[in-house]
C-alpha cells in the first residue's frame, strides 16, 4: 500500500476552525441554512424514531408469520437500533424538561 503524506496547510486548517491565518476570528460568520431550527430538527428526529419503531413492528409481525424474507438477526438488529433511538429521544426530552425547570426556578 502506497501512502503519500502532504505537507500541513496551516491556512486551510485555520479556515476550517473559523480563524484567520493570524489566529483572529474571521469577520464573516457562517449562517444557519434557512428553515433550520431546533423545532424542525426535533420534529425530524421524532419522525425518524417513530418510523424506525413502525418498521420494527412490521418486521416482528412478518417474523411471527414465518415470512422467509425476514430473518431473526435482521429483526433483532432493527429492534436494538429502534431501542437506542428511543432511549436517545427520551434522554433529550429529560434534559429539555430539566433545563425548562431550572429556567422556571430562576430568581429574577
Amino acid at each position: 500500500m502506497d501512502m503519500k503524506l502532504r505537507p500541513f496547510d496551516f491556512a486551510q486548517a485555520a479556515a476550517r476552525a473559523g480563524l484567520g491565518v493570524n489566529g483572529q476570528p474571521l469577520s464573516v460568520k457562517p449562517t444557519a441554512p434557512s428553515g433550520a431550527s431546533f423545532g424542525d430538527a426535533m420534529t425530524q428526529a421524532l419522525k425518524s424514531v417513530s418510523a424506525q419503531q413502525q418498521e420494527v413492528s412490521k418486521m416482528q409481525r412478518e417474523l411471527q408469520l414465518d415470512n422467509p424474507t425476514v430473518s431473526l438477526e435482521e429483526t433483532m438488529v432493527a429492534m436494538q437500533k429502534a431501542q437506542i433511538g428511543f432511549q436517545a429521544t427520551l434522554q433529550v426530552r429529560n434534559r429539555l424538561v430539566s433545563a425548562y425547570s431550572e429556567i422556571m426556578n430562576m430568581q429574577i
